[in-house]
């Protein structure tokens, strides 16, 4: 690859990890004693020609590959301390579920992390400084079909037990990996946003929940956006933004939030609720008037045609059930006729 084009890709890693801050926010550092020793953290430098577009891929490692693949990714370890960093690095296992994209304890491995090498596994951050990383994945010829998840985690322990006296310290933060493997193409990447429904925080704030089906063959990070328009006296407000990144498995469903202004009137307003997770966006419509404390409002959004397509399928339904019965009711004999 010719420098130029690696010089901008690194620059667009760095530059678009604020999408997805949540997945690679640095750690605070503490001593023995408690006290915060700085920052440090790991983060993507290398990404794809391919996924240039794609904002996930600017954070996360995500790929799909062919059973027996080998491909590598650079990552860099950094820290913001005035003191040299004892920095250990490692691939631990991870999961998608009910509950997200959740870690599992330790070190504990799974199929992905046997694939995962690195060039280091230690390492001393000078003070203010970053060290860089290679990941190595090697995808056996006999891989099965399907998603695996994992993260490769920068860890800093301290030197001597916590303030309880006989616990360490130890911070970690890391770079997930979220690798489809299978022969042909990418599987497809969607979801569906359902009912929107708009409520107050326990201490008065406004917000928008919608319910999303991951409808798609991979996992999505959802990112949610709101914007109101044609509000009392004519007025718009937002971009509102998700605090957070919902991360839901093929087939799984869950919910996004957005809190809005805490100063808006009730309404009525019109509402633009677009959900995104990586290169796939979806939007939702609606009038909405927001509730007073404890009480729950109705939104009227727009008929989506996922939607449409369930009404015609119910009502289809329906009809095939009358003419079934009513052809069971014609051939029924009558008393006293033959069988």
């Amino acid at each position: 690859m010719p420098d130029r084009t690696a010089r901008r890709i690194i620059a667009s890693g760095l530059l678009a990890i604020v999408s997805y801050a949540a997945a690679v926010t640095p750690a605070a550092a503490y001593d023995g004693e408690g006290r915060r020793q700085g920052r440090f953290g790991i983060r993507l430098l290398e990404i794809p020609e391919n996924r240039l577009d794609d904002p996930r891929s600017h954070a996360f490692i995500v790929d799909h590959v062919n059973p027996g693949t080998t491909f590598s990714r650079r990552l860099e370890v950094f820290s913001t301390s005035s003191e040299r960093r004892h920095v250990k690095v490692y691939p631990a296992a991870a999961r998608v579920g009910d509950g997200g994209f959740t870690f599992a304890p330790g070190r504990a491995g799974n199929e992905l992390t046997s694939w995962i090498t690195l060039d280091r596994t230690e390492m001393d951050v000078p003070p203010h400084g970053r060290v860089p990383v290679t990941a190595t994945v090697a995808v056996p010829r006999t891989a099965s079909k399907g998603e695996r998840y994992a993260v490769i985690w920068a860890e800093i322990s301290s030197a001597s037990p916590g303030p309880s006296g006989n616990i360490a310290l130890v911070n970690r933060v890391g770079v997930r990996t979220y690798l489809d493997v299978g022969p042909g193409g990418e599987p497809p990447t969607s979801f569906r946003i359902g009912e929107v429904t708009a409520g107050r925080t326990d201490d008065g704030r406004p917000r928008l929940v919608a319910e999303v089906g991951n409808t798609g063959e991979r996992a999505v990070d959802l990112e949610g956006e709101v914007r109101l328009s044609e509000g009392p006296s004519a007025l718009s407000a937002g971009p509102f933004r998700s605090a957070g990144v919902t991360t839901l498995p093929p087939g799984g469903h869950g919910r996004v939030a957005v809190l809005l202004g805490g100063d808006l009137p009730a309404g009525p307003w019109k509402f633009r609720f677009t959900l995104r997770s990586g290169r796939v966006s979806r939007t939702a419509t609606g009038t909405i008037t927001f509730p007073a404390a404890g009480e729950r409002a109705a939104v009227k959004g727009d008929p989506s045609v996922a939607v449409l397509a369930a009404c015609a399928a119910a009502a289809l339904a329906a009809a095939v059930l009358l003419i079934v019965n009513l052809r069971r009711f014609r051939r029924r004999p009558l008393d006293g006729e033959a069988a």
